[in-house]
């Protein structure tokens, strides 16, 4: 008798559950354990841990040990090398700044979804045929926020998009508004005077503040 390996998830898959995705910045590893309980216990479920510091790395492996119920992922992933590295460490999806044909097909190479950065059409049409149905929307205020989202959007139905950088508590509704955006990436309820400080609580509260405007903004749309 053969069994069937369960198929791999998708970005979509990843982030249907997630309307909020953090994005952190560690100076310890040993912090990626408290913050991921304190996220979870605000009702965040995936967090993005960045390669910005020396700590990042280990932080992925230790996050993803500890609590298996949060979906952690690697952010700032920037070479095929990147990759390889994080998904050792256990990264359940990757996240980049840009677009980089060879980090996506080492995405699809381990199984592991890939969440590039993109802030053109010609990057989209890129994305399109690269098999891609998730791209990071990036740097999100800068390029137009959701009015630029929704004309970029219009060439390519069923792409879907995740809105990061300028994303904060006053406008994530208008992106989470749209039908193309399922989720948004931030970084006010992790901000790293909040972590150096272990001030846990106060990363809750943000996080079930976000978590709560999400699901309104949801039942609204």
């Amino acid at each position: 008798m053969t069994t069937t390996e369960p198929a791999a998830p998708t970005s979509t898959d990843l982030l249907a559950g997630c309307p909020v995705v953090p994005v952190v910045v560690l100076d310890r590893a040993e912090d990626a354990v408290p913050l991921g309980e304190a996220l979870l216990a605000g009702g965040i479920t995936g967090i993005e841990i960045t390669l910005r510091t020396a700590a990042g790395l280990a932080a992925i492996g230790l996050a993803g040990r500890a609590l298996p119920e949060l979906t952690v992922g690697a952010g700032s992933v920037l070479t095929p090398a990147h990759v390889d590295r994080v998904v050792d460490q256990g990264a359940r999806f990757v996240v980049c700044p840009g677009l980089f044909t060879p980090v996506v097909q080492r995405c699809g190479e381990l199984s592991v979804p890939a969440l590039p950065g993109v802030a053109t059409a010609s990057e989209l049409m890129t994305a399109v045929n690269l098999g891609l149905d998730v791209v990071k929307f990036f740097p999100a205020g800068l390029l137009g926020g959701p009015a630029a989202i929704k004309a970029l959007s219009a060439p390519f139905p069923g792409l879907q998009f995740l809105p990061s950088g300028g994303v904060s508590p006053a406008n994530m509704a208008d992106y989470l508004g749209l039908d193309c955006v399922p989720a948004v990436s931030g970084s006010w309820m992790v901000d790293p005077a909040l972590i150096r400080a272990g001030d846990w609580a106060e990363i809750t509260r943000r996080s079930r503040a976000a978590v709560d405007t999400a699901a309104a903004a949801v039942a609204a749309s």
